[in-house]
């Protein structure tokens, strides 16, 4: 009997010592994205870039602000939105739905707008902005993000915390990187920008 407990206990002690030095492994490489296993948002982009961005949404860390995306998906709100401000080094902005659809796009207005739906409670978080982190776009008030998300071409800590984190690139983040870029000095304001041609959610099926 002493000696089943025995060699139970080592073959407790041999997984406990394989998890944490796969976490060591994990970190000594620098790997500090989460991998989220949900759904995902599948945006086709026409203009200067094309092609898809998969982004996998966060819905453990911003249950409120993905179903918020969701319901705007199925409404086909996001289908002919257009990348607006997008800053080199920093970040694309996309999902003015009210201003800045492609055939009816008001550049005087275009970032201003959003869903006729209530400004969403803030969900920060400690998922930090690296490459390929999606966060939603909001004014002052932490509270008032609505239907606006833009994604992250390089780290950018100083927004850790700071913004809802709502997901992350999980394909395409070359895609990313070829929308059409506006100028610093006008704020990323981009003239005949890339659009989202169709956003749709991809249901992920658990065996």
């Amino acid at each position: 009997m002493t000696f089943l407990i025995d060699q139970l206990e080592n073959k407790i002690k041999k997984t406990c010592y394989a998890f944490f030095l796969a976490i060591l492994i994990l970190v000594s490489l620098g790997i500090n994205t989460i991998i989220f296993a949900n759904d995902i948002l599948r945006l086709t982009i026409n203009g200067h870039s094309t092609g898809i961005i998969d982004i996998r949404l966060n819905e453990e860390f911003a249950p409120k602000h993905v179903k918020r995306i969701k319901l705007l998906v199925n409404e086909k709100l996001y289908d002919g939105v257009v990348f607006h401000r997008v800053i080199p080094n920093f970040m694309a902005q996309t999902g003015d739905v009210k201003y800045g659809n492609i055939t009816s796009l008001d550049s005087s207005l275009v970032g201003m707008g959003g869903a006729e739906y209530p400004m969403l409670v803030e969900e920060f978080s400690n998922l930090p902005f690296v490459q390929g982190t999606v966060g939603m776009a909001r004014s002052q008030d932490p509270n008032s993000a609505n239907s606006q998300f833009f994604i992250m071409f390089e780290p950018a800590p100083h927004l850790n915390g700071k913004y809802t984190v709502v997901g992350e690139v999980a394909e395409g983040m070359n895609v990313v990187q070829m929308i059409k870029k506006g100028k610093q000095s006008s704020n990323g304001s981009v003239e005949v920008p890339d659009y989202i041609v169709k956003a749709e959610i991809i249901k992920i099926k658990y065996d």
